[in-house]
This record gives structure tokens, C-alpha cells and sequence, in this order.
């Protein structure tokens, strides 16, 4: 079909924020998952994501960090990394990166320049425009392919799996983090729904790590993996962590595998899901020494996975008041902020600000959160799928009428005014949270530590 195309040279995008412009802008298009559109952009290109070695991560939470641990140890190792990961949090080139570096500006122009006649010439047929996301993947693939030429990619999925773009490339193994309700307006309103679509990553004869944990959830990635004829490399079963030593900004860990055990691990990141994110990556890393013949040094392997860090993820981003950032927009996140909350970070008094986007189910989420405050700032992402602070505050009300629970419901749309108020109230023995949407934490986290705006979204 590419050669029925009429491919016309408009005028160049002339700098980058015109194409970082020009990208955002197709974001009216919407998310359709489908493959038609990114088959006819590299299509016309030659197919060059047949030259990568992709190492594809899906799931619901735990994506972004288990491609962090993997970049850094895969570096630390000697190897060049390319890195697609999404959202991004200060700026649209952290999306594209080569060896932990950012797309040069110039190459980003270059490089929508030679796509924009491809998807001028697709959205005129009934196939439409392609999408944000699906130039962004096109873009990243042309760079890694055409322009950086790295050893391996670390390829995180955007949305679901089966039919996410990303799906267009056949990687050398498969990562699948954990299953949970996120996004279930798009992919399925159960947990056997959505395993489908994330299992959609597991490719013939391809190894397969996961984390998943429901019973529901596993039994469907286990046949999936069976039907596929690849080897699944379960925790649990084929491999596991044990906790030595847990204090704020230090775990340290056993990591206990099918080939062998190393310990002594350590990562900075907190939570008991950053240490399965680390197996995670250990395991993936695991299998590749021993199907590609990767060379990772333990040397290595400690330092890339000590030396990790997730921006918006249980980050401190400043100490006098203690403010972090947690981008839990889902039940699942919640739940492991809370207990972040319980288990790593000493406080008196817990002051929590929190935005989220309209097209998500709060209730589950807020019940995670709302016993552990003493204060809670409800406030508004700036973003157009923001749900208003009346409406979460209202919500929050009914909950915290249902079950009893007793704290200061502060209600402040302003973000920045609301970032103000939570600051002030906050001593040096308390703890201030930002948490919700990562539009949110996106902008929260630019203000603190760069005192301007970000380049937030997808």
C-alpha cells in the first residue's frame, strides 16, 4: 500500500520545538491501538527495527523502572543502550535516549522532517493521521536504527501490549512487570482482560520474564507462553528476592535464580517493589548471559543497579521540607506508596497533595492513601484531562464520611498555590507527598528543582 502513497514535501519544520510541536499536536488523534499505520512508516523506511535487538517491557506498573536497571547494568557492562520510554517527566527528548543521553534536538528535527510527508501521506488515507505515540515509536526506531546504533534497546510498551505499536517489533525476550487495574476503559474491565493484551508482547520461541502474581493473571501468561513455545521465567518460581537490609535510600538484597544466587544487591530506589523490579531486571539479565552470551561482570551488575534512579518514583526532590514525589495513579501505585509510607520514611505528621485525571476510577486508589494523612491538599494537573478539585474533594469527602477517617481536607485547584500550601504546612520532622497523575508530578517536581516549567505528556 506505501507505494500507492502520495508522498508531497511540505515545508521543513525549521527547529525543534516546532517539531516536538508538530508530534504533540497529532495527540488529537487519540490512542488507537492497531498496527496499520506503523507497519506503513517503516515500511517506508526499509523496516529498520529489524536490525535492533529490542528487550520489550510491558505492564502496569514497574515498566520504567525495570527499563532503568536494565539501561544502567547493560552500560555499566560496556554495551550501548538505546532507551523508548513514556511518559516523560521534564522534557520529550527523555523519551528517546541513546547511553542514558537525551536525543540531540537536531536529530529529533532531522528525523520529523524525513517522517512528516510519510504521515501527511497516510492521514489522507482511510486509515487517518497517525497517532502521538505511533510517530514518537516511528521516530525512536529511525534514530536507534539510522542514527545511534546501539547493541541492544530497551523497548517499553506504551499501553497494553497486543496492540500497542510498540508490538511491531520482535524482541529477544519479553518482560511482562505485573498485571493491574489501570487503564481498563481501553484494554478490558478484568485482570484476565487485560493479562490478554499485555501477554500480546510474548513473541514465538522468545523467553519471557514476569512478576505477575494473580492466579488469574498467571495462568494466562503460562499458556500464552506455552502456546508461543517460549520459556517462562516466573517470580516465585524460577526466581525470587530476599531482603537483607532495608533502611531509607538503601536495600540490600539477595537475589535468588534459576542459574544462581548473588548477593550481596543493592538498590537507592525505596519500596519492596523496587527490589522486584530489580529481580526482574537480574533475571532478564540473567537469561540474556546465558541464550546471547551477554557478558555482565557481578562488579557491573552492582554498580548499574546501585546507580539507578526513576525520576517521579518515590523520589525526594527536596529536603528542607522533605517533599516527594510519587506518580500513584492507580490502585496498584497506591498501594505501594502506602506501604512505602509505612514501612521506609520517618515522620510525624504525613501532608499529602494529590491531582488525577478524570477518566480513571479513584476509589480504590484513594482508600489505599487516605488513612495514613493528616492532611490532604486536592489540587488540579495542568493538563485537558484533569479532573477538577471539586470533584476528587467530593469524592474524598464520601469516603472519608464512610470509613471514619480523620484528616484536613484542604481543596486548592491552583497547583502551584496548592504547592505553596502543602510546603508551609509541612516541618522539618513532617513529610510532604505529591502524588496522582504524572502530569502532575511532572510540573510539581520542574518547579522544585528547576524553577520552570516542564515539557510534560505522552
Amino acid at each position: 500500500m506505501i507505494d500507492n502513497l502520495h508522498i508531497e514535501s511540505k515545508a521543513p519544520l525549521t527547529s525543534y520545538e516546532e517539531a516536538r510541536d508538530w508530534i504533540t499536536g497529532l495527540v488529537v488523534y487519540g490512542i488507537r491501538p492497531g498496527m496499520e499505520r506503523i507497519q506503513l512508516l517503516l515500511e517506508a523506511f526499509g523496516n529498520p527495527e529489524r536490525r535492533l535487538k529490542f528487550i520489550h517491557v510491558a505492564g502496569t506498573n514497574g515498566k520504567g523502572s525495570v527499563c532503568a536497571y536494565l539501561t544502567s547494568v547493560l552500560i555499566r557492562s560496556g554495551y550501548d543502550v538505546g532507551t523508548f520510554t513514556s511518559p516523560y517527566i521534564t522534557k520529550f527528548t527523555n523519551r528517546f535516549q541513546y547511553n542514558g543521553t537525551d536525543i540531540p534536538e537536531e536529530v529529533l528535527l532531522q528525523l520529523s522532517n524525513e517522517l512528516k510527508p510519510h504521515v501527511e501521506a497516510i492521514a489522507q488515507t482511510e486509515l487517518g493521521s497517525p497517532s502521538m505515540f505511533e510517530v514518537s515509536t516511528a521516530l525512536a526506531i529511525l534514530y536507534f536504527a539510522k542514527v545511534s546504533y546501539p547493541d541492544f534497546v530497551v523497548w517499553e510498551t506504551g499501553l497494553g501490549g497486543r496492540l500497542d505499536v510498540t508490538n511491531i517489533v520482535s524482541p529477544i525476550i519479553s518482560v511482562i512487570t505485573n498485571v493491574g487495574h489501570d487503564h481498563m476503559d481501553i484494554l478490558g474491565d478484568t485482570i484476565e482482560a487485560v493479562t490478554h493484551e499485555k501477554a500480546g508482547i510474548i513473541k514465538p520461541g522468545m523467553p519471557v520474564v514476569s512478576a505477575v502474581s494473580q492466579p488469574e493473571a498467571v495462568s494466562i501468561i503460562k499458556s500464552t507462553a506455552q502456546a508461543a513455545n517460549s520459556s517462562l521465567y516466573l517470580l516465585g518460581e524460577k526466581f525470587s528476592e530476599t531482603p537483607l537490609d532495608v533502611r531509607e535510600n538503601e536495600q540490600i538484597f539477595r537475589f535468588n535464580g534459576l542459574f544462581r544466587d548473588i548477593e550481596p544487591l543493592t538498590i537507592t530506589m525505596n519500596g519492596a517493589h523496587q527490589r522486584t523490579n530489580a529481580a526482574v531486571a537480574v533475571m532478564t539479565l540473567e537469561i540474556l548471559r546465558q541464550y546471547y552470551a551477554l557478558i555482565v561482570e557481578d562488579e557491573a551488575l552492582q554498580e548499574g543497579l546501585r546507580d539507578t534512579s526513576w525520576p517521579g518514583r518515590l523520589e525526594m526532590v527536596t529536603t528542607s521540607p522533605r517533599v516527594l514525589v510519587d506518580g500513584a495513579h492507580n490502585p496498584e501505585g497506591a498501594a505501594t506508596l502506602a506501604a512505602a509510607l509505612q514501612d521506609t520514611y520517618q515522620y510525624e505528621r504525613l501532608h499529602l497533595m494529590m491531582g488525577m485525571l478524570a477518566n480513571k476510577n479513584h476509589h480504590d486508589t484513594l482508600r489505599h492513601i487516605l488513612p495514613l494523612v493528616d492532611t490532604l491538599v486536592v489540587t488540579e494537573a495542568d493538563f485537558r484531562k484533569a479532573m477538577p478539585a471539586e470533584a476528587l474533594a467530593k469524592l474524598v469527602q464520601e469516603i472519608k464520611e464512610q470509613y471514619g477517617y480523620s484528616f484536613e481536607l484542604i481543596v486548592e485547584p491552583n497547583w502551584r498555590q496548592a504547592l505553596s500550601r502543602l510546603q508551609t504546612l509541612t516541618s522539618d520532622a513532617d513529610l510532604a507527598v505529591v502524588t496522582g497523575t504524572l502530569y502532575l508530578i511532572a510540573d510539581v517536581r520542574s518547579q522544585l528543582l528547576y524553577k520552570m516549567d516542564s515539557e510534560k505528556g505522552w
